[in-house]
């Protein structure tokens, strides 16, 4: 029993030494990006009840929950993802406020899936929420800010790839899809299961012309061109709307000077049901999945009782970690500390040397020789 007592649970791991330093100074680097936008620190529990995450909020699957009950009776689980909690504080306590809020945040979030191939259970996420602005402006600030604080943690060759929900949504109900048919056939797309997509699309007798277009979504993606050819794919004006939001976004953060990071996908979908509009995602080399997801959410704070619209997006630094050893990005401020050996004689001047140098700044690990 005792040797079983040193291991960790499948799917968790124990971070010390030079990679605990330096996920450290990642965090604070992150933060101070962040919060160089007038973002400012909110906390919330690690475990909440049920309903903030449950199937109608539209976040992880139930079964996907770590779930456990409190001495009432109540079903509670370890938070997922971050922005329902955070939709959940903003309307209990920022009820009368009608000037948008910025949030940041950063903790860690569960997953409880057997699905694992090399992905962790637990995983650290740093993120920020802008809550009651629906502005193309507000859409350009969550995406610049994000490429700016990636690169001010040290990533230089990274790609945000920028997409908007409604596009789909708008090609969809031309077609006359229910919900139900648009949230699977969402699954099967952003899955990458182009049979699967196709044999739902024949069973729900789909127009030929309606169901090429929706096949041909995951096609189009690239650089800012790509919407030329997204808008004439698209008669409907819900969809040729989202194209319109998507070169407006574009020019904003042309002005923020960070174009060269963006590129455009049509078909980026999301497993998170609360995403209404601009949704995007962050990718770099050294690693398979998104290192960075964001989107815009303007119907779940009214989940819990305020209509404010919402965007926000979140970083897995673990994942942004692992990039960066793979890619050899050196971080600076990894200083060993200096060594200084003491005698029973000469202790009290080496303690007022050490004293000094911390003062100074430096670290000084004391040792008796």
């Amino acid at each position: 029993m005792g040797k079983k007592l040193v291991h960790t649970p499948e799917g968790v791991r124990d971070i010390y030494g030079d990679e605990k330093e330096k996920k450290t100074i990642v965090e604070r680097l992150l933060h101070e990006r962040i919060t160089a936008y007038g973002y400012r620190d909110i906390q919330t529990p690690t475990f909440e009840f049920f309903d903030v995450f449950s199937k109608e909020v539209g976040t992880t699957p139930s079964r996907e929950l770590y779930k456990f009950f409190d001495k009432e009776g109540n079903t509670l689980v370890l938070r997922p993802d971050f922005t329902p909690s955070i939709a959940r504080c903003a309307a209990k306590y920022f009820m009368e406020e009608n000037v948008p809020i910025r949030f940041c945040y950063q903790g860690n979030t569960f997953t409880n899936t057997s699905d694992l191939q090399g992905k962790l259970k637990e995983v650290t996420q740093m993120g920020a929420e802008l809550i009651g602005d629906d502005s193309v402006q507000a859409d350009a600030e969550m995406i610049a800010m994000t490429i700016e604080t990636l690169y001010h943690a040290g990533l230089s060759d990274f790609q945000i790839s920028v997409g908007n929900l409604e596009y789909f949504k708008g090609i969809c109900a031309e077609a006359g899809l229910d919900e139900e048919t648009e949230l699977e056939l969402r699954e099967y797309i952003s899955g990458k299961n182009y049979f699967g997509a196709e044999e739902l699309l024949e069973r729900t007798h789909v127009d030929k012309k309606d169901k090429e277009l929706l096949l041909k979504v995951s096609d189009l993606f690239g650089t800012v061109q790509i919407l030329e050819e997204a808008r004439e794919a698209a008669s409907n004006k819900r969809s040729r709307h989202a194209v319109e939001r998507l070169e407006k976004v574009y020019q904003v953060l042309c002005d923020y000077g960070v174009e060269k990071y963006v590129s455009f996908d049509l078909g980026m979908l999301s497993k998170y049901n609360y995403y209404t509009g601009i949704i995007f995602k962050g990718y770099t080399y050294g690693i398979g999945d998104a290192i960075v997801k964001g989107g815009r959410y303007d119907k779940l704070l009214t989940r819990f009782g305020k209509d404010s619209a919402a965007i926000g997006f979140v970083i897995v630094v673990d994942d942004l970690l692992a990039a960066m050893g793979r890619q050899d990005v050196v971080i600076t401020g990894m200083d060993a500390p200096v060594k200084m050996y003491y005698t029973e004689a000469d202790f009290k001047e080496k303690l007022q040397k050490a004293k000094s140098l911390r003062m100074a700044g430096k670290k000084v690990e004391l040792l008796h020789e």
